[in-house]
């Protein structure tokens, strides 16, 4: 499986969709953002995913040129990937992005993984 990787195009377009106070954060040389430790949107290539509620993941499948997430052997459960055509239309693309926002930071944050225990020096 290749995994695309974005272009500093794709990496800047995908920022201006999110807030500023929103964690974007690396992810298999993607990226990702986050609320409360929850993946709510993400970049894979050129594709901007986001994760919605079932009402409104069901409206934006119906929109011509939205599919799946992620890799195609294994694409993302839960996630659609925004039309192409939306890149010309930051706005709209935006306000699916906060849509998932608001969806994910509505779930219960992720509880954090124990760090790794440090090796004691003798």
């Amino acid at each position: 499986m290749e995994i695309p990787k974005p272009s500093e195009d794709d990496k800047q377009f995908f920022r201006s969709l999110v807030p500023p106070e929103v964690e974007v954060k690396p992810m298999f040389g993607n990226l990702g953002a986050f609320v409360h430790g929850n993946m709510f949107a993400g970049l894979f290539g050129s594709a901007v995913g986001v994760r919605l509620a079932e009402p409104d993941a069901a409206e934006l499948a119906a929109i011509d040129g939205t599919g799946p997430f992620g890799p195609a052997e294994r694409p993302m459960g839960g996630y659609l990937s925004l039309p192409p055509a939306w890149r010309d239309d930051a706005d709209r693309a935006a306000l699916w992005v906060e849509k998932a926002r608001a969806h994910v930071g509505s779930l219960p944050p992720k509880p954090k993984k124990p760090g790794k225990p440090r090796a004691r020096s003798a």
